[in-house]
């Protein structure tokens, strides 16, 4: 995470927080779920593996997710929202009835009810 100090406004440190390519979906899918890596990958299909792992490691860096690694063979990793990152649960509301309102505008209709 960045020092507070290389922001100009508070937009700029959400930007830096959730404006990766994947970031806002994988917090997203998991608002009240667990999930591991393969369920991520089949709930965003479009994410590479690279992409998701990189965007992955870096939610778990701004302590918006948490990581649990159970030592089994093979490995299993969970990942969930941390607690900081529970308080952007309200934005990406918003911004899901925001893209509501813009896909029904285009006759899309509803696309957030994955939740």
């Amino acid at each position: 995470m960045k020092c507070p100090s290389t922001f100009h406004c508070p937009v700029e440190a959400t930007l830096d927080l959730i404006g990766g390519k994947y970031k806002a979906l994988i917090l997203w899918h998991l608002i009240g779920n667990t999930l591991r890596f393969n369920e991520l990958s089949k709930l965003i299909p479009q994410a590479t593996p690279k992409m998701l792992t990189q965007q992955l490691r870096e939610l778990e860096a701004d302590k918006l997710i948490s990581r649990t690694v159970y030592p089994v063979v093979p490995p299993k990793v969970e990942y969930s929202l941390s607690e900081f990152g529970k308080s952007i649960i309200p934005i990406l509301d918003t911004m899901c009835k925001w893209g509501e309102s813009y896909l029904d505008g285009l006759d899309m209709g509803p696309a957030c009810n994955s939740r």
